[in-house]
């Protein structure tokens, strides 16, 4: 099978590149593509090509190497699409666009694994947001995932590709360096201080936020990929489990691994605009249909603490 990973230099296109490469299904051929470019993990021969997905002639460029299977992780983070409100629309939605287009014109019909969000929904939100709920985003990321999600649904619909659009928590703990993405602070008060680094909580201690650890996500997009097509036909987009924690739930379980001083590496500056965004998110998600297409998430933040901090252990 011919796998394609658009975004692959980001964290979550890292990870899962590595699990393919220790045989998470068989693939004859894996081509990586991101602007910032990539590189192969070992383990696995692939192609590793410096794309930027929303220029001129690269949605044909894609098509044309005919993948039987793409995972569609490639956009502009939420912060930054908020700020630049042009380049997140180029990036995650008219790209999009530009690429089921020429994977249509090219005869090309692979499965489609697309990394959307749960910024689709805004407030008025209940406290628990149930399958099928409405998608009322509140921000230009969760607008242009929600209209990207419609596209893939389309396209779908008519037989032209089959995608399964997963609508995924927030990542926490992020490795690597910090991006643009609103939700960014949430790794940062857990990665930055266990390297011995500030860092700044921009909320309320009381914030509460619905998470998942980067390798939970990565086994669902694998389990999604590998689903029968009896299975996701007209599902729709599938809201992914995880847990709901407080920033200060999170604290405390710094705390409790490394003491009570690791604390004092956290500045708490208030950002209006990174609050507005975060409090416009569900705290908690039901996610019926996902967990019986057989999806999981993590037990407790700290198992997710626990996963950071054997990758970190171990150089990942």
């Amino acid at each position: 099978m011919h796998v394609l990973i658009l975004g692959a230099a980001g964290m979550v296109g890292k990870l899962l590149a590595r699990q393919i490469a220790k045989g998470a299904f068989p693939v004859s051929r894996l081509t990586l593509i991101d602007i910032a470019g990539s590189s192969a993990p070992t383990g696995v021969e692939a192609e590793v090509i410096n794309l930027d997905c929303s220029g001129s002639g690269a949605a044909e460029r894609i098509a044309a190497l005919r993948p039987e299977l793409i995972f569609h992780l490639a956009a502009v983070v939420s912060g930054e699409a908020e700020r630049d409100f042009d380049k997140g629309y180029a990036v995650n939605l008219a790209s999009t666009d530009a690429l089921l287009r020429a994977l249509r014109e090219y005869n090309v019909s692979p499965r489609i694994v697309f990394a959307s969000s749960l910024a689709v929904f805004g407030p008025p939100l209940p406290d628990r947001i149930p399958d099928f709920f409405r998608a009322t985003p509140a921000s230009s990321y969760g607008t242009q995932k929600a209209m990207a999600e419609l596209l893939f649904s389309d396209y779908s619909r008519k037989g032209f590709i089959e995608a399964i659009s997963l609508r995924l928590p927030t990542v926490v703990v992020r490795p690597g360096r910090p991006n643009a993405a609103a939700s960014g602070f949430f790794s940062g008060i857990i990665r930055e201080p266990l390297a011995g680094l500030q860092a700044n909580l921009p909320v309320p201690d009381s914030t509460r936020v619905f998470i998942v650890s980067p390798m939970a996500i990565v086994s669902s997009l694998i389990h999604a990929a590998s689903l029968p097509s009896r299975k996701i036909a007209g599902i729709g987009p599938i809201n992914l489990p995880g847990i709901s924690v407080s920033v200060e739930e999170m604290l405390e379980a710094l705390r409790d691994h490394a003491g009570s001083s690791i604390l004092e590496l956290i500045s708490r500056e208030p950002d209006d605009e990174i609050r507005r965004i975060v409090d416009s998110w569900p705290i908690d998600v039901e996610a019926e249909t996902a967990t019986k297409l057989g999806f999981a998430a993590n037990a407790d933040f700290q198992e997710i603490l626990k996963e950071h901090i054997d990758e970190r252990a171990s150089g990942g």
